[in-house]
């Protein structure tokens, strides 16, 4: 394929969904991402499962899906049960801009989740898995920061209702300062392939989903400012990115979708209640269990949901946690695993919350009662009676066979509108009526976002979703490379009206 002039911009809303944006655009507030739907394509972009940040953006990055991988979340097993690390980067393949890079294609990462920074030809500055620092070039962080007059900014700290005012600063603030950053280092560096995520929207999404999803003369005034910062910013990204000339193509794209969570599913709780999971005595989950009744109960009265934030914020504080602890006991599949009868136990779900694993250290998991269990495991959870359970098997659904740090399990509840936890804080698998006041109220979904407009783009949208692993293959054949044959994806160029 001949090398083709065509730049590539890739804007990058964690947790994007059309299902807040549409709403938003129509109403005015996003003017910028208007236009690119009007003089574009708009399409649904079905993620890859588990539909979260780290699998889903590396799978874009590479083309590749998690089978391939062997990445299915934020972190995977290490050691005995109860004991996880961070995944490795892009194990085991190159993302679009390391092939681009290496055909003398300068290219722009900027706050991806990555480990560190690493050397190709152009510029990487990581996002949350990272250490200040470790961009590449290492001085490239002195360099933004110097022209923002700033430190450059990381990743949201974990949320209070009683700081909701300054969180909301400090998340409308970042994305502002991280579309100045790649607007300078577009000026500074001019890369033909970037990608710049703002991972902020993925949080506020997570905890305030109840309020976006109000009508938007509704939606409280911090939150519209949020997203009309969102909005200016790709616009400041996206104009510098044309500035500097010759035929572009702007990629708006989300990892995955968002939606309102109605209900929490205790995987762990349900492998107990049916003996999949063996404890060697119950210490510890008495105490717990009769607060987290007393919890739930409370939730049905005005008074109870009013003292829930507030008795919340307190158990969050590190001098409260100890005395928690001592009250209740401890609740986390860390804390328990220690409790657990590994002799005895069949299946777990750690550190996955959507996986069930079988147990290694089981005398009697034998490669033919391991299929059994697998059966039976599935037969019973598509069974369970109070909630709709998916469940897969990572063979079946991956192409690549890079598994062996796959759960041998994993589970889609309700549609994803019930969110799947690994720990022991309430009494019974099943919690319908879900206390906000720890966790928020949105959750991921399959169907993320794709807009797509410049030169070469036709203008319409699509009848059926796109997927992101196509996303990878479109690019590089945007860019005049032929893409790799090993890759999950196929290029939708063509349907974009994208030429070589």
């Amino acid at each position: 394929m001949t090398t083709s002039s065509r730049r590539f911009l890739v804007l990058g809303l964690d947790g994007g969904t059309f299902d807040l944006l549409d709403p938003l655009m129509r109403a005015g507030e996003l003017p910028f991402l208007r236009s690119l739907v009007t003089g574009g394509v708009r399409a649904p972009l079905t993620s890859v499962y588990p539909a979260k940040t780290i699998p889903a953006w590396y799978s874009f990055a590479t083309g590749k899906d998690p089978g391939e991988l062997g990445i299915f979340g934020f972190t995977e097993p290490e050691g005995e049960p109860g004991h996880s690390k961070i995944v490795q980067t892009f194990r085991p393949a190159d993302a679009i801009w390391d092939r681009l890079s290496r055909v003398g294609r300068k290219v722009g990462v900027l706050n991806l989740p990555l480990r560190t920074g690493y050397p190709l030809h152009g510029f990487v500055v990581p996002g949350f898995f990272s250490e200040a620092g470790d961009t590449f070039p290492r001085e490239i962080r002195s360099e933004i920061e110097g022209a923002l007059g700033c430190p450059y900014p990381g990743e949201l700290p974990v949320y209070r209702e009683s700081e909701r005012r300054e969180w909301m600063r400090a998340a409308t603030h970042a994305v502002v300062q991280r579309g100045r950053a790649a607007s300078l280092l577009i000026q500074h560096h001019r890369p033909e392939f970037l990608f710049v995520l703002f991972r902020e929207t993925d949080r506020i999404e997570h905890q305030h989903w109840n309020e976006l999803a109000r009508p938007v003369g509704e939606i409280p005034a911090d939150l519209l400012e949020f997203w009309r910062t969102v909005d200016t910013a790709c616009r400041e990204v996206d104009t510098a990115f044309r500035a500097a000339g010759g035929p572009a193509v702007t990629f708006v794209l989300s990892d995955h979708g968002h939606g309102q969570v109605r209900s929490d599913f205790l995987t762990n709780r349900w492998l107990e209640q049916e003996k999949f999971l063996v404890f060697r005595n119950n210490d510890g989950l008495a105490g717990r269990d009769l607060i987290a009744r007393a919890i739930l109960f409370s939730q049905k009265f005005s008074v109870g949901r009013r003292l829930g934030k507030p008795m919340a914020e307190l158990l969050r504080l590190q001098r409260t946690q100890t005395i928690s602890k001592l009250v209740s006991g401890p609740t986390s599949f860390e804390e328990m695993a220690e409790r657990i009868d590994w002799a005895k136990t069949v299946a777990f779900s750690y550190p996955i919350p959507e996986g069930i694993y079988l147990n290694p250290h089981n005398p009697d998991l034998t490669p033919e009662r391991r299929d059994a269990v697998l059966r039976e495991l599935t037969e019973r959870l598509e069974a369970y009676p109070e909630a709709k359970i998916e469940v897969f098997n990572p063979r079946e659904i991956y192409r690549g066979r890079n598994l062996e740090r796959a759960p041998a399990l994993l589970i889609r509840v309700d549609g994803m509108t019930t969110e799947p936890w690994m720990d022991f804080r309430y009494p019974r698998p099943l919690i319908r009526d879900r206390p906000e006041f720890f966790y928020g109220s949105g959750t991921h979904r399959m169907d993320g976002i794709l807009i797509a407009s410049g030169d070469g783009i036709r203008s319409g949208g699509f009848d059926a979703a796109l997927n992101l692993l196509d996303v990878a293959p479109t690019i590089l054949e945007g860019m005049g490379l032929e893409p790799p044959a090993d890759m999950s994806g196929r290029s939708f160029g063509a349907r974009l009206g994208l030429g070589a």
